[in-house]
């Protein structure tokens, strides 16, 4: 159950359980925090007074929320997106990759050598078909390439690999469906 704070005289609290990566319910979230990480999740430079406006609180019990949101982990770290068309010629892609060998410790080796890619700006491992799925941003091709035939020649695990080229973005980043996510009303 949520602490009382003073926002929570600043509206019903509606909770929905937030629970860590074990199920454990870490905090409990009414519609006013769902509101301040929807908009944070839109504007991550929003000031607090703007922030505040938007979800129906005051600065301060707003503020408090927001700590809280922040202190139980739930807003990892605030980003810009960046037209990067606007700065250097680059190609996107993504890369399904196939393990030689499905044990833990090759999947940690995998994973420990994708994180030293700079190339690599996402990677999600995958149940299905694929064992992983990069997502890559190189100059051109050739870089691409490049890449690929080292982490072939690595001891990296890799066996197979398919490649998709980004030909166009359709639909970028976006906050995720919170209120379906928590049961709440869209």
């Amino acid at each position: 159950m949520a602490r009382p704070d003073a926002a929570a005289t600043e509206g019903q609290r509606d909770d929905h359980p937030c629970r860590d990566p074990r199920g454990e319910p870490v905090i409990a979230l009414d519609a006013r925090d769902i509101a301040i990480l929807r908009a944070l999740s839109e504007d991550g430079r929003i000031s607090k007074t703007a922030l505040a406006e938007r979800v129906g609180l005051s600065p301060t019990p707003c503020w408090n929320r927001l700590k809280r949101l922040e202190d139980a982990g739930l807003i990892e770290s605030y980003h810009a997106r960046v037209d990067l068309k606007r700065i250097a010629p680059h190609v996107t892609l993504f890369l399904a990759a196939e393990l030689r060998e499905h044990t833990a410790e090759r999947m940690r080796a995998f994973e420990r050598a994708v994180a030293d890619y700079e190339e690599v700006v996402q990677c999600w491992a995958l149940g299905g078909g694929f064992d992983y799925l990069l997502q890559i941003v190189t100059r051109d091709i050739d870089a691409y390439q490049r890449l690929v035939d080292d982490m072939l020649d690595s001891r990296m695990g890799l066996a197979r690999y398919y490649t998709y080229i980004v030909t166009k973005a359709v639909k970028g980043p976006s906050a995720p469906p919170f209120e379906l996510l928590t049961g709440g009303e869209g």
